[in-house]
């Protein structure tokens, strides 16, 4: 199970600075800003948003001299549409101007056009919006009672779902109920977290340049998914894709916050168009939080059937997730839910099974996908479980982990996933070694004697990474399909690349993934090279603009490594192939004996060696001299679709706790981490770094907070507290290295785990801390207000409300 992170000689498993960085740290970048700002004849656009939850809108009017547009001027435009093909999927169109009805506070109504973005914020103002209030629901369980105003009224009543209930799955198991019967113990757990934002540095932003010679849009915006952007702006505006290029330059930051369609860039484009000039939107912060997608805001009820020694036999529950008032495309608004269903269990052992999840709609801003999806809140649910369980069987936590860690493979959940190789039990023994647990507890009955709490706790958590086309399908049943038209459902997956040696025997490797941060480029031309016996930095990575790359699905869902790496992996093989049958044409000798290091060619055991610059040049000048009669040129494309991969690991959190204040300070923080064959073992580090730190905003800083009205009053970071380095300790990390044969390159995705880990293995440590004052964390952020009435109140730090509170029925099945 254990494997070296290289082979000596290989570029693989080098801490290879990033080829990125010079450019960046520089200032050299150009973000769509810079586009804008170098665009002379470019105007602004600057979005009206709805200040009314849920309303009729009655008039929207403007002074003369501003160019002002409403949903009425873009009839023609089709809504955002994402779809699932399932019987509990409610499908809800998204108009890129709201038209007859505003559904929260920040929807676009209407954007003007002035010559500078000073004066388009100014004009804002000038729009006048008159909107008729109505009932709005807030929250999911009003969402949920009976009577409840409808979010969209255009669901019809005949759909099998309860009222504003948009997606509604259950996955039982024969056995689930028995299970509990026989069970020696029943330990139940209700956990929530607030409403959260993935606040990347740079807010969202695009720039449309329209080409007057032939009407073509060159839209330059802050995105993951540049193809399947362009996909769904051209469907919306009804233009082929041809006629639109899409770029995304250097991005400040992504998190899944920019994966998903932005119906200001559709506006922006089709304002492009019809006033053939060029346009940029540049985003506010205040904009970000308002409408700039939303995340994790859910609530899970579960319980756990446990024997007596601590064996787990079933888990059942009811998971709600709050999905706010439109479906984000393409993935849908079922992607939390549908997700925590089928992934509950995470790296533990149960037979049976019996749990609902649903997306609730209410009248706030959507919800799309933030770093990690619904698997913070899964890992917070099940590891306050067995922390629970083993408080109530009085068993040690760690032995009550390892009991029910997967230890054999694969492994077949109740949900039908199946999880490949992986080191479950011994992350869980390397991360109690090094956190010393016995020194702890030393540390720990001293500091209390002091009055000071200290505190420890574990999150084991299983991470789905590099899953293609099959995982994705899994979400839809194809029944009812009509041939003769395009499938309803968008299914991602697969990626493509092309690689490329010119004559002069340089790289260019051509891919589909978009790249915004996480040091792609150098990791594939790693991979690359390895195979070609070439640098890195003789390697030229293409990504990001529909224009000069296979079509592909972006950056997201801890994917890109393990599937655009597999892709690059596979054409890099097949061009080592056709450089090795040349060379060996040249050397007299055989291509299985052709050896390539160095940029250079030799049959094994001897000296002599062509450049693999002259085979190129001779490739593409002197074609006639090639013996082959092969293709008068070095191109290879890869294509790789996988299943799947699971990495694993085990974070510890020590924290200590100000009884006085509520003020909570993460003293260490230790990562026991499992991602197979790393590639760059700094890049995977910088990976894990940057997933805790927002693991600990989650836990304890960061949350958007509604007023009663729908009214968001977190809309500035003197709100929304992102942690400074003061909060955040030095992380400790431990590698450990399981190569799947799920996975091509050895490689397991990274990018979520610090994020899906990190909030529960500090939602129990502060349990831990302040367990000899009777309070327990089950809410997070588990804030210094929420910490100190917990304390003064002597009680748990207690989850919200579930919908179950008040008896919501079930719908028929």
């Amino acid at each position: 199970m254990m494997a070296a992170p290289t082979e000596p000689g290989t570029w693989t498993g080098r801490a290879l600075p990033r080829l990125e960085d010079p450019a960046i740290v520089r200032g050299w970048g150009t973000y769509v800003a810079d586009i804008a700002s170098r665009n002379p004849g470019c105007a602004y656009v600057r979005f009206v948003r709805s200040t009314v939850a849920s309303g009729r809108i009655l008039s929207i009017t403007a002074p003369p001299g501003v160019t002002v547009f409403t949903g009425r001027d873009l009839a023609d435009v089709a809504p955002i549409e994402a779809a699932l093909h399932r019987p509990d999927f409610v499908a809800v169109g998204t108009p890129i101007l709201a038209t007859d009805v505003v559904r929260f506070v920040g929807e676009p109504v209407a954007f003007v056009v002035a010559d500078s973005d000073a004066a388009a914020e100014d004009a804002t103002e000038l729009v006048d919006v008159e909107i008729e209030p109505l009932p709005a629901v807030l929250s999911a369980p009003d969402a949920l009672a009976e009577g409840a105003p409808l979010v969209h009224d255009s669901v019809p009543a005949d759909h099998q779902n309860a009222p504003n209930t948009m997606v509604d799955g259950r996955v039982t198991t024969p056995g689930a109920a028995e299970a509990f019967t026989r069970a020696d113990a029943v330990v139940s757990v209700r956990v929530s977290s607030g409403r959260q934002s993935a606040m990347p540095l740079e807010a969202r932003a695009s720039h449309a340049a329209y080409d007057r010679a032939d009407g073509r849009i060159t839209l330059h915006s802050t995105l993951q998914m540049p193809h399947i952007t362009r996909t769904g702006i051209a469907d919306c505006v009804g233009m082929a894709e041809d006629d639109l290029r899409v770029i995304a330059p250097d991005v400040g930051g992504g998190f899944g916050a920019k994966m998903t369609l932005a119906r200001e860039d559709v506006a922006l484009v089709w304002a492009a168009r019809t006033l053939r000039r060029d346009l940029a939107w540049i985003e506010t912060r205040e904009e970000n939080f308002l409408a700039g997608w939303h995340s994790r805001e859910q609530v899970y009820d579960i319980e756990g059937a446990f024997t007596a020694d601590g064996e787990l036999l079933a888990l059942r529950g009811d998971l709600i997730c709050d999905v706010g008032a439109y479906c984000c495309y393409p993935v849908t608004w079922a992607v939390e839910p549908l997700m925590a269903l089928a992934e509950l269990p995470g790296p533990y052992k149960v037979a049976e099974y019996d749990v609902r999840s649903r997306a609730v709609a209410t009248n706030k801003c959507p919800i799309a996908p933030y770093r990690g999806v619904s698997r913070p809140m899964q890992v917070l649910a099940m590891e306050r479980l067995m922390d629970r369980a083993a408080t109530h069987l009085g068993i040690d936590r760690v032995e009550i982990r390892d009991k029910n860690l997967i230890s054999e493979f694969p492994h077949r959940a109740p949900t039908g996933l199946v999880l490949d190789v992986a080191s479950h039990r011994e992350t869980l023994a390397e991360a109690a070694r090094l956190a010393d647990l016995d020194d702890f507890a030393v540390r720990q009955e001293q500091a209390r004697r002091q009055g000071r709490y200290l505190g420890i706790g574990f999150s084991c958590f299983a991470e789905r990474t590099g899953y293609g086309t099959p995982a994705f399908a899994a979400r839809s049943q194809p029944f009812g399909l009509d041939p003769t038209k395009p499938a309803p459902v968008i299914t991602p997956g697969f990626e493509r690349v092309i690689l490329t040696m010119d004559p002069s025997g340089g790289l260019t490797l051509r891919i589909g993934a978009s790249p915004h941060g996480q040091g792609l480029k150098t990791t594939l031309a790693q991979v690359v090279c390895d195979e070609l016996g070439m640098r890195p930095d003789q390697v030229r990575v293409i990504a990001s603009d529909t224009d000069a790359t296979p079509y592909g699905w972006g950056s997201y869902a801890s994917r890109a490594m393990v599937i655009a790496g597999g892709a690059s992996l596979t054409a890099a093989r097949e061009l080592a192939e056709r450089i090795r049958g040349l060379a060996a044409d040249r050397l007299g000798g055989l291509p299985d004996d052709v050896v390539l290091e160095a940029g250079t060619a030799r049959l094994r055991g001897a000296t002599e060696a062509v450049e693999l610059a002259v085979i190129a040049r001779d490739t593409y000048h002197s074609s006639h001299l090639i013996p082959d009669k092969g293709q008068p040129a070095l191109e290879a494309i890869g294509t790789y679709d996988p299943s799947g991969t699971f990495a694993n690991a085990c974070h510890v959190a020590e924290v200590e706790v100000d009884p006085q204040t509520g003020q909570v300070r993460v003293t260490r923080f230790l990562v026991a981490e499992d991602a197979g064959r790393l590639i760059n073992p700094a890049i995977v580090d910088g990976q894990i770094h940057g997933g805790v730190v927002q693991g600990i905003a989650n836990a304890l800083f960061e949350e958007l907070i509604y007023d009663d009205r729908g009214v968001l009053v977190t809309t500035s970071l003197m709100d929304f507290l992102p942690p400074t380095a003061a909060e955040v300790p030095d992380i400790e990390i431990s590698h450990l290295y399981t190569l799947s044969p799920a996975s091509l390159t050895g490689a397991k995705g990274v990018g979520e785990g610090g994020t899906i880990g990190a909030p529960a293995a500090i939602a129990n440590a502060i349990s831990d801390a302040l367990s000899p004052l009777g309070v327990g964390v089950f809410h997070l952020p588990a804030t210094p207000h929420r910490i100190r009435s917990a304390i003064r109140e002597g009680r748990d730090i207690r989850p919200a409300p579930h919908p179950s509170d008040a008896a919501v029925p079930a719908p028929q099945q």
